[in-house]
């Protein structure tokens, strides 16, 4: 992964340096989004159909996009190392199967899904920074993802303040991003990746996800992602649409790239493919990959498992073929 570089928000921004009013100036001076373009477009897009050869393609693709996640409070070791487990080897009776992307946790049991996962190149991604409310203060926030990278993760899902978004201290968000950013830096090994989770359903309106999705990625953000998982509405296609339209321009005006996750409520493997046709047609053919394009889900795997093997037999499996996570 790439990242946008230093003088990034400098460049965007005009000005020499970065403060509430020119950011408040730049985004607010970003293009409105026609909220009824934006869904009918994602509709059309979701109606695509996808030939067998093609298909076989995009559920092998998805299925190493995945962050396999497990956010719950009653997790422990054993659940974490039997997801890992199944990171792994997702289908055991089809060894060629690809591996998914993450296991995604908190950052108590990263060191557990470090050991379990090893030298495999399944990165551990651990939630930080209060999630999911967001609501704690700044050294408890550090603290919190330091304790993470110390852990050994490879990526950090933190969570803005959207009560600071909403209420127009657009510098307080930055500058946590920014801060967060430096917390995921090691000496050892490669910085922890970044992901900043938008909590779109929290932002409600189109240009909100928009203004969100150039704020995060002017303070660093490797990855832009849409929910918790703990709001509704989470990931929706229209929201994705405009986070992807948002990361293709800021390529067009850095050269940098960012990528999106989209999170919450991704069930299906329909609705997985609706995704990658989405990410093909805005942001382009570079994004599909894991690198730069991710699924966060638990239960998305098993269906994704279920449809690669109606295609591979040509007959249905029941819901026993695949273990419950």
């Amino acid at each position: 992964m790439s990242s946008p570089t230093a003088t990034a928000p400098l460049d965007v921004l005009g000005g020499s340096n970065v403060t509430e009013a020119n950011l408040t100036r730049f985004l607010h001076g970003l293009p409105g989004v026609d909220q009824v373009g934006c869904e009918a477009r994602a509709a059309g897009l979701g109606t695509r159909s996808i030939k067998t050869t093609a298909k076989a393609w995009a559920i092998d693709t998805a299925i190493s996009m995945v962050d396999l996640t497990t956010l719950e409070g009653a997790d422990t070791p054993g659940k974490v190392r039997s997801l890992c487990a199944k990171a792994l080897l997702p289908d055991p009776t089809d060894p060629g199967t690809p591996r998914v992307a993450a296991v995604c946790v908190y950052n108590d049991l990263v060191g557990i899904a470090k050991e379990a996962l090893g030298a495999s190149g399944v990165h551990v991604a651990a939630v930080a920074t209060a999630f999911p409310s967001g609501r704690a203060s700044m050294p408890v926030k550090l603290t919190d993802t330091r304790d993470a990278v110390t852990a050994g993760a490879d990526e950090i899902d933190m969570v803005i303040d959207r009560g600071a978004f909403l209420s127009g201290r657009y510098l307080d968000v930055f500058e946590e991003i920014v801060q967060i950013k430096a917390a995921c830096r090691r000496d050892d090994r490669p910085n922890a990746h970044l992901k900043v989770i938008l909590e779109t359903g929290e932002l409600v309106t189109y240009d909100n996800v928009r203004r969100a999705s150039w704020l995060a990625m002017l303070a660093g953000a490797e990855f832009i992602k849409t929910s918790t998982g703990k709001v509704s509405p989470a990931a929706t296609l229209p929201m994705t649409l405009v986070m992807l339209e948002a990361v293709r321009d800021w390529r067009e005006l850095t050269g940098d790239m960012v990528g999106v996750k989209p999170a919450g409520g991704i069930r299906s493997s329909k609705d997985a493919l609706k995704h990658l046709v989405t990410v093909n047609e805005i942001a382009g053919q570079d994004w599909l990959d894991p690198a730069w394009f991710r699924f966060g889900a638990s239960s998305l795997l098993n269906d994704l498992l279920l449809q690669r093997h109606k295609l591979t037999t040509g007959a249905y499996s029941g819901p026993d073929y695949v273990t419950i996570d």
